[in-house]
């Protein structure tokens, strides 16, 4: 593997597929816990997006020897106080479907006025002995009533952007990736990729010094 290899702490092939799209262009070796033998689950149960995306670059860097970027994502719907937040991926059972998840979303929405909710994506980037680099993004949208679009992953089908008049599952990659909370928060890291790329440098050399 190239020196400038980062492991994705994910085996969700639709968040890889979105993270490799909008890390393309630059000269980084993108793996992800797909190409590695297993290793053990992290257990997501911090209290924000940010402690559980630390956790898990933390621990898959510590895990393969390589510098991990983890992000931790969300759906935070106001009227129902917050939830499916940090359990998003959990809300309607650990081994539940995209489909059963939504399914859970719309039956405690049904007849809500207030269809408010944002996205929100924390991104860290961890070395296996310590340090991290966090950018973070939101997108702010509604929640429909029903799924439209066929596109995406997660409650993309039920998560409409007004400034386009369509869901996330409505749009192109491209589309989404321009206004989504991990575009917003790719754009932050790829602002300061130079930075980013010297600082792994940095860490790596300190870390032979040790």
């Amino acid at each position: 593997m190239p020196d400038k290899t980062i492991v994705l702490a994910t085996s969700n092939k639709g968040k890889i597929s979105e993270i490799k799209e909008l890390l393309k262009g630059y000269d980084i070796g993108i793996k992800s816990l797909l190409d590695f033998d297993p290793i053990p689950p992290v257990v997501e149960n911090g209290e924000t997006f940010e402690d559980n995306a630390y956790k898990k670059a933390s621990f898959t860097s510590k895990a393969l020897g390589f510098p991990s970027l983890a992000d931790d994502s969300g759906l935070v719907v106001e009227a129902l106080r917050g939830a499916p937040g940090v359990y998003s991926s959990r809300y309607a059972g650990d081994n539940a479907s995209d489909q059963d998840r939504i399914i859970k979303l719309l039956i405690e929405m049904k007849g809500k006025a207030d269809r408010r909710a944002y996205f929100e994506s924390v991104i860290i980037i961890a070395v296996p002995w310590g340090p991290a680099l966090t950018y973070k993004g939101r997108c702010e949208g509604l929640i429909t009533e029903e799924p439209k679009g066929n596109y995406g992953f997660g409650y993309d089908p039920v998560f409409y952007y007004p400034p386009l008049d369509k869901t996330f599952a409505q749009m192109s990659r491209e589309e989404k990736n321009r206004v989504s909370h991990r575009g917003k928060a790719m754009k932050k890291l790829r602002d300061e990729l130079d930075k980013v790329m010297i600082w792994l440098s940095q860490q790596t050399t300190r870390s032979r010094e040790l």
